[in-house]
């Protein structure tokens, strides 16, 4: 569900990645998704199964030029409503915990930031990450239970 506050966010943010990606097309995206440059590197064995990458239909996701990248590197997409954190790993599983850590904290410059989030990624295991994904199945049957509605847990 969105709120007032992330409508507002969007609204801020949306117009500056919609200017960059019209200014720079296929070199903006490639910064912002190298996703099987990585797990090639770090994961080889994943790529003989596949990767499915779950997005929303939200525009950006749903241009051309993206979708035309989707294809040439083969991925198969796993459908996703826009606008529904409570069937997204990253809403659900990471920004919640994130969030109770960072709260409270204050943050002289931005490097002192990322040095605290990379801290806070280091501190948790693959067995974290997993537990996020391993949750869509029953998060998906809830929403099929509920017609649609939103999962609170």
């Amino acid at each position: 569900m969105l709120t007032d506050r992330s409508k507002l966010k969007e609204r801020q943010y949306g117009p500056n990645f919609l200017n960059q990606y019209e200014e720079d097309g296929e070199p903006f995206i490639r910064q912002i998704v190298t996703g099987d440059e990585a797990i090639r590197r770090k994961r080889p064995g994943l790529l003989r199964r596949g990767i499915v990458l779950q997005h929303d239909n939200a525009t950006p996701h749903s241009t051309n030029l993206t979708q035309q990248w989707l294809q040439r590197y083969g991925w198969e997409i796993l459908p996703h409503p826009a606008h529904s954190p409570d069937l997204a790993p990253f809403d659900f599983h990471l920004f919640g915990p994130l969030k109770r850590h960072l709260g409270g904290m204050a943050f002289e410059t931005e490097d002192d930031l990322i040095s605290e989030l990379r801290n806070w990624f280091d501190n948790h295991d693959v067995d974290f990450f997993r537990v996020g994904i391993n949750s869509l199945l029953s998060r998906w049957q809830k929403c099929i239970d509920l017609h649609g509605d939103y999962v609170e847990k």
